[in-house]
């Protein structure tokens, strides 16, 4: 009997070459009938047979070695190959990713990818990897713009068997989950929240794992509490989260580095400071009073702020943000001491963000008008990251500081602004 077993072009698979020793003076009983076997399995699903052929297989080689040798020349004649692809599998922790030839694109699935960051990512990663090489999912119908770019798909996270159907048929290897209710959209309706943001994420770490995909969640400030340190915040410190949408977080950091030592789950995750960006309307978040500020000093001039004036929290332009969640996905395994860091830009108060505005629309009028849910919630935040971790693991490094960020949002919105008019 002839045992091969080698890696196949598909990630997290293996061949077994099976040969038969046939023998002109002995029969060999046992191995005829682990070969006949074989044969019968032949077109049928070898994965439902595995078990079958093992068994057989072991008990063909228990009575070879058992019995006494005939001393003829052997001649070795194929018989069948087995595709094998593993399962879930217990990992110790020097087991972290799944590895695919240098020469291969990742084949990347986008969850939750019409709200503010998936659509700018699938952007980025078509650049790097191709354009059909990043499907971008959600359960919204995409713009034209959206849908005419590149590869769009209808996905529930909570339809398990659609999402694994979706990860199978497209020979998925990288997925990015960015389907969650943020903040204060969390806080109006706990029951769908919770539904959405844990649920969904036990969905999402099920096939990532049954199926060998590197998973990246990304995770908030909101994952942190009023006992949390908040000047700077560190990787590792205590987070008790008084938001649904923050226990969702801290809870899907805690499975996934779970998945990760259980299973050999290759997981990643950024803790996202505020996000600003141009291309994309507010959406429900605590920090979203710094990107409505610039549509509203463009289209009437007048700003109302939804928190007090010197609420000091951790903010990042977009394409930092993007950038940095390319670049952690690509960074070779050995080099993450961690599977959760911080990442950050700047920090900056609604007052300080306010003065900058001002030197581009220095009749820009503002109002203080808190909501006090609202202004729980930030107060309950970091108001600086520590992010040397990063930094120092995967060489992460921002490009963006407060004045180049505003100067950056008038630019965009500035131009469009004159497009529209002009239409």
């Amino acid at each position: 009997m002839l045992l091969i077993i080698e890696p196949t072009p598909t990630p997290g698979s293996i061949l077994i070459r099976l040969a038969v020793r046939l023998c002109p003076i002995n029969p060999h009983p046992s191995l005829a009938g682990f070969a006949k076997s074989l044969a019968e399995a032949e077109g049928e699903d070898i994965w439902k047979n595995k078990m079958t052929i093992i068994r057989n297989l072991s008990r063909a080689i228990s009575q070879v070695l058992q019995s006494p040798g005939c001393g003829c020349q052997t001649s070795i004649v194929p018989v069948r190959c087995i595709g094998v692809s593993p399962r879930q599998v217990t990992s110790d922790a020097s087991f972290h990713s799944v590895s695919f030839s240098e020469t291969d694109h990742p084949r990347v699935l986008i969850t939750g990818g019409l709200g503010q960051l998936g659509v700018g990512l699938a952007k980025l990663l078509r650049k790097r990897f191709g354009k059909n090489n990043v499907i971008l999912s959600d359960i919204r119908k995409p713009a034209d713009n959206v849908f005419y770019s590149g590869p769009f798909i209808y996905s529930d996270i909570l339809d398990y068997k659609n999402l694994r159907e979706i990860v199978v048929n497209n020979r998925i290897t990288w997925l990015i989950h960015y389907s969650a209710l943020l903040s204060a959209v969390g806080e109006a309706n706990v029951p769908l929240a919770r539904a959405v943001n844990i649920t969904g994420l036990h969905n999402i770490l099920d096939i990532a794992a049954e199926h060998s995909l590197r998973l990246f969640v990304p995770s908030t400030i909101g994952a942190f509490g009023p006992t949390s340190p908040r000047n700077p915040t560190p990787d590792l410190c205590i987070q008790r989260p008084r938001t649904i949408y923050g226990v969702s977080k801290v809870h899907a950091e805690l499975m996934g580095e779970y998945y990760h030592y259980r299973y050999g789950l290759d997981f990643r995750c950024l803790r996202y400071p505020g996000i600003i960006s141009a291309d994309s309307q507010p959406g429900g978040g605590t920090t979203d009073y710094a990107v409505q500020v610039f549509h509203d000093a463009i289209k009437t001039g007048k700003f109302q702020c939804n928190l007090k004036p010197d609420t000091r929290l951790p903010m990042m332009y977009i394409d930092d943000c993007l950038k940095a969640t390319l670049d952690v996905m690509e960074a070779p395994a050995e080099l993450l001491t961690m599977r959760t860091y911080n990442i950050n830009a700047m920090s900056f108060t609604p007052e300080e963000l306010v003065q900058e505005v001002q030197k581009h629309v220095p009749e820009l009028e503002v109002t203080y008008n808190v909501d006090p849910v609202r202004q729980a919630i930030a107060d309950s935040w970091p108001m600086n990251f520590d992010d040397d971790n990063a930094r120092k693991d995967w060489g992460w490094k921002h490009d963006y500081d407060l004045p180049e960020l505003v100067t950056t949002m008038f630019n965009f919105l500035g131009a469009e602004s004159r497009i529209a008019q002009a239409n």
